[in-house]
């Protein structure tokens, strides 16, 4: 688990073909390694990977074909930079939202535009995602807790402060870049369990009957 608050931006620095997925090293900069170990999780712009080599000055994690073809990960390429979160622990504070390191899609920047000295960004994310995304609920772009301000169907606007432009990639955000999405657990976890014994029922889904029957829709 993770907090979506960004402890260092690193940067991809090999990719090595392994039978069909890749092993790709990171570069940590500042992020200290001194507690992490073999086995570890570490997110990657919101990808949670496994560390399996540490070097000292990073760590190489495998990326299997399924998170290759569901983050941004796929498009990676030597000197990409990536925002990096070691795995809380109980001591950690939980200043953004609870993140799983689970992408659940990619989105993609609609528009970037300053706001006094901040910025407001505008994320176009998959159909299927946007029954999840609420305004003032909690999003994750790129590894990065963010609140959502505006929800324009599948569409929604953020605000980022020079802080954490500073200290993440999103600086580096252009109109038409891919992000990894995740959104909220408890969102994503309540659909499951309101659908009671029909989550077991292939196609079965969210929809504005069930949320009727659950007191949700008027």
């Amino acid at each position: 688990m993770f907090t979506g608050i960004i402890a260092a931006v690193g940067a991809i620095t090999a990719l090595q073909p392994r039978g069909g997925d890749i092993r790709l090293r990171i570069a940590t900069g500042t992020l200290d390694l001194g507690d992490v170990r073999l086995g570890d999780s570490i997110a990657v712009s919101g990808v949670c990977l496994t560390a399996v080599e540490l070097p000292g000055d990073g760590f190489w994690a495998d990326a299997s074909r399924e998170t290759l073809e569901r983050t941004t990960l796929g498009d990676a390429r030597p000197g990409s930079a990536v925002n990096l979160e070691k795995a809380l622990t109980p001591a950690t504070r939980l200043g953004g939202h609870l993140v799983s390191g689970h992408v659940d899609g990619i989105g993609t920047v609609g528009e970037w535009r300053a706001d006094g000295r901040s910025w407001r960004l505008r994320i176009q994310a998959p159909d299927p995602l946007a029954r999840y995304i609420a305004e003032k609920g909690s999003i994750c772009v790129d590894g990065v807790s963010l609140t959502v301000n505006r929800v324009d169907g599948a569409a929604f606007e953020l605000n980022i402060v020079p802080h954490t432009l500073a200290e993440t990639t999103l600086a580096h955000f252009q109109v038409g870049r891919r992000v990894n999405l995740e959104v909220d657990l408890i969102a994503r976890y309540l659909e499951r369990l309101l659908l009671g014994e029909r989550a077991s029922q292939a196609g079965t889904g969210l929809t504005e009957a069930l949320l009727r029957e659950h007191g949700f829709w008027k």
